[in-house]
C-alpha cells in the first residue's frame, strides 16, 4: 500500500518510479583480450589510429566548445615525445559562466523523473560495453599508460559498474519512501542539492572521473568536471559518451583547469552545493579550508566527499601461505606502477618467513616486464604518469639509497630520457616508523619492515598509529584466532580490509571502496549510500482528513 500511495503521489507531480525488484544489474565481466579474440582486434585497432595522434580537447561551457589562450598537453607517460592531447585551462571567467549556464539548467534536470536520468548512465554504460569500449581503453593506455589489463578493469568493467549499479541504487532510493497514518500519506522526494557539484578527478583511474561527475548528475545536479590534466583524452571521451547518451547540455561542464584557479573559483561562488574529489590530502584540506572560510557566502553548506590516498599495509603472520602472500603483494605493489590509492606500500612479515618470501620475491622481480605497454603486451607495468611524479618518487629511491635504516634489496633505479620509467623497488628497514614507512609514495616502491615473530600483536598495533591513513589493508593468516585479534587491532586502520587477499581490487558493489582518516570522506562509492549523498529529500505530508477543532482532548 505504501508504495502503491507513494507512486500515485509521484506520478500526479511527473515523476514516475520505476519497481525496484525489477532493475537488475551484473557486474560487467572483464575480458582477457587473448589472441585471435575480437575484443583484441578492435583494440589494436584503436591504438593503431591513435598511435602518434594529438586530440583537441575543448573546455564545454554552455554547451558550446570553447579554447582559451592557455594551451597545455597531455604527454604520454612512456613516451613523453607524444602529444596524446592539446588542451586549454578555463580561466576566471570562464568557469563563472560555467556556473551560470549549470545553474539556468538546474531546475529543468532535478525535475526530470529519476527513470529518465538513470537511462542515460545504462545507455552510457552499454556503450562502453559494447561499441566504445575499444577507443576508452586505447585512450587510457596511451594517456596513463596503463597496461591491457588494468585498463580494462579500470576505463570498462569498473566505469560500467559505477554507471549501472549507481542507477539501480537511484532507482531503489526512490522507492524508500516514509509510514503512513491513518487518513495522511507521506512521501520522500530525493532533490538534487541547491546549486551546483564541482567534481575533482585524478589521473590514476578513468572511472573515477567518470564516477565523480555522473552519479551527482544521476541524482538532479548540476556539474562543474574538472578532469585531471593525465587523462584528459579518455575523460573527454567519457563526456562524449555521457553527452550521446542523452545526458542534456549543461548538466556537466567540461573545464580543464588550474587547480587552484578552479578551487578558488567555485569555492568562492554563493551557488557551491557540494564538492565530489579525488586527490592529494593537501589540496582536499585546501579546498575545506576555502569552503569553511566561505560559509556565510553560500545558500546552502556543501557537501564535501572526499577520497585521499593511503599508505596500505599487508600483515604477514608466520601461519599465512607463503605463495599466497607473495604474488599477491607483488600485484598490489607493482601493478600500473603502484599509482593505486590501494596500492601495498609497506609490509609487515615475520622472520621466521622472511627467508623464503624474500627469495621468491626476488624471483619474481626478475621477471617483471617494464616498457611499453601498447608495442609490447608482456609488460607488467609501464612508466610513471609525468615529470613531478618521477621526481617525487626518485626522492625516495635517494632516500632508501642514502639512509642508514633502509637497503635496497631489488630495483632502486629510474630513468626519464623517453619516458618516466622507475624499476620496481624492494627496501627493508629496520626502522618500523621511518618515513618510507608513513608517507604515501604513489610508485612502486614496497618497504618491508621484518619483526620478531613473538611480536605479532605488537606489531598490530604498530600498523595502526604508523600512519595518518586508513584506506586500505590487508592481512595474511590462516590461524583464525589471529585473524580475529587482527580484525581488533585493526578496526579503524583501512575502511577496505581484506584478509587473505591482496589490499587492491575492489569491485563495484562488491567491495564499495573508500577510507577514513586522512584517507578521506569514506562515502563508499558503488554503493547505495553514496548516491545519498548527492540528494536533499524532501518530506511532504498530505492530509485528507480535515482539522475540526484547535482543541486536544484533554482540554475539555
Amino acid at each position: 500500500m505504501l508504495r502503491v500511495r507513494a507512486a500515485v503521489w509521484l506520478a500526479r507531480r511527473g515523476f514516475r518510479t520505476p519497481p525496484a525488484a525489477a532493475v537488475q544489474v551484473k557486474n560487467e565481466p572483464v575480458l582477457s583480450f587473448r589472441g585471435g579474440g575480437p575484443e583484441r582486434k578492435e583494440l589494436l585497432e584503436a591504438l593503431g589510429r591513435l598511435r602518434g595522434q594529438t586530440e583537441d580537447v575543448p573546455c564545454v561551457v554552455g554547451d558550446q566548445q570553447v579554447w582559451t589562450a592557455d594551451v597545455r598537453y597531455q604527454l604520454c607517460p612512456y613516451d613523453h615525445a607524444h602529444k596524446v592531447a592539446k588542451f586549454c585551462y578555463a580561466d576566471q571567467e570562464l568557469i563563472n559562466k560555467a556556473i551560470v549556464a549549470s545553474m539556468a539548467a538546474r531546475r529543468d534536470w532535478d525535475l526530470k523523473p529519476v527513470q529518465d536520468r538513470a537511462q542515460v548512465l545504462f545507455k552510457a554504460a552499454d556503450a562502453i560495453s559494447g561499441p566504445k569500449r575499444a577507443e576508452i581503453l586505447a585512450k587510457t593506455m596511451i594517456g596513463q599508460g596503463k597496461t591491457v589489463v588494468q585498463a580494462e578493469i579500470d576505463a570498462a568493467a569498473e566505469l560500467i559498474d559505477f554507471l549501472r549499479f549507481n542507477a539501480k541504487h537511484a532507482l531503489e532510493l526512490e522507492a524508500q519512501q516514509p509510514l503512513d497514518a491513518e487518513g495522511s500519506t507521506n512521501t520522500m522526494l530525493y532533490r538534487g542539492l541547491e546549486g551546483f557539484v564541482a567534481a575533482v578527478a585524478p589521473f590514476n583511474f578513468t572511472a573515477i572521473g567518470g564516477n565523480l561527475a555522473a552519479t551527482p548528475a544521476l541524482m538532479g545536479n548540476v556539474v562543474l568536471w574538472k578532469p585531471s590534466d593525465a587523462a584528459m583524452s579518455a575523460s573527454y571521451a567519457v563526456y562524449q559518451v555521457l553527452r550521446d547518451s542523452g545526458l542534456p547540455p549543461n548538466v556537466i561542464q567540461f573545464l580543464p583547469a588550474d587547480g587552484p584557479v578552479f578551487g578558488d573559483t567555485v569555492t568562492a561562488s554563493e551557488h557551491l552545493a557540494g564538492i565530489n574529489f579525488t586527490g592529494s590530502v593537501p589540496t582536499f584540506k585546501r579546498l575545506w579550508k576555502q569552503v569553511a572560510q566561505n560559509l556565510d557566502v553560500y545558500r546552502t553548506f556543501p557537501r564535501l566527499a572526499g577520497e585521499c590516498g593511503g599508505k596500505n599495509f599487508h600483515f604477514v603472520h608466520a601461519s599465512a601461505d607463503v605463495d599466497s602472500v607473495v604474488k599477491g603483494t607483488v600485484r598490489s605493489a607493482f601493478e600500473y606502477g603502484g599509482q593505486k590509492c590501494s596500492a601495498c606500500s609497506r609490509m609487515y612479515v615475520p622472520d621466521s618467513k622472511w627467508p623464503q618470501i624474500r627469495q621468491q620475491l626476488l624471483d619474481i622481480h626478475r621477471d617483471i616486464a617494464v616498457g611499453d605497454p601498447v608495442e609490447d603486451w608482456k609488460t607488467f607495468f609501464s612508466a610513471v604518469i609525468d615529470d613531478k611524479s618521477f621526481a617525487r618518487i626518485k626522492k625516495w629511491l635517494d632516500h632508501a639509497k642514502s639512509s642508514p635504516n633502509l637497503k635496497v634489496i631489488a630495483g632502486g633505479n629510474c630513468d626519464d630520457r623517453k619516458g618516466y620509467f622507475v624499476e620496481p623497488t624492494i627496501v627493508e628497514t629496520t626502522d618500523p616508523r621511518d618515513a618510507i614507512m608513513n608517507e604515501e609514495i604513489f610508485g612502486p616502491i614496497l618497504t618491508v619492515y621484518v619483526y620478531p615473530e613473538k611480536d605479532y600483536k605488537q606489531v598490530l598495533q604498530l600498523i595502526d598509529n604508523t600512519s595518518p591513513y586508513a584506506l586500505t589493508g590487508a592481512v595474511f593468516a590462516q590461524d583464525k584466532t589471529v585473524i580475529e585479534e587482527a580484525a581488533r587491532a585493526l578496526r579503524n586502520a583501512a575502511g577496505n580490509y581484506y584478509v587473505n587477499d591482496k589490499s587492491t581490487g575492489s569491485i563495484v558493489a562488491q567491495q564499495p571502496f573508500g577510507g577514513a582518516r586522512a584517507s578521506g570522506t569514506n562515502d563508499k562509492p558503488g554503493s547505495s549510500h553514496y548516491v545519498l549523498r548527492w540528494t536533499s529529500p524532501q518530506v511532504v505530508k498530505q492530509t485528507y482528513v480535515p482539522l475540526t477543532d484547535w482543541k486536544y482532548p484533554y482540554m475539555g
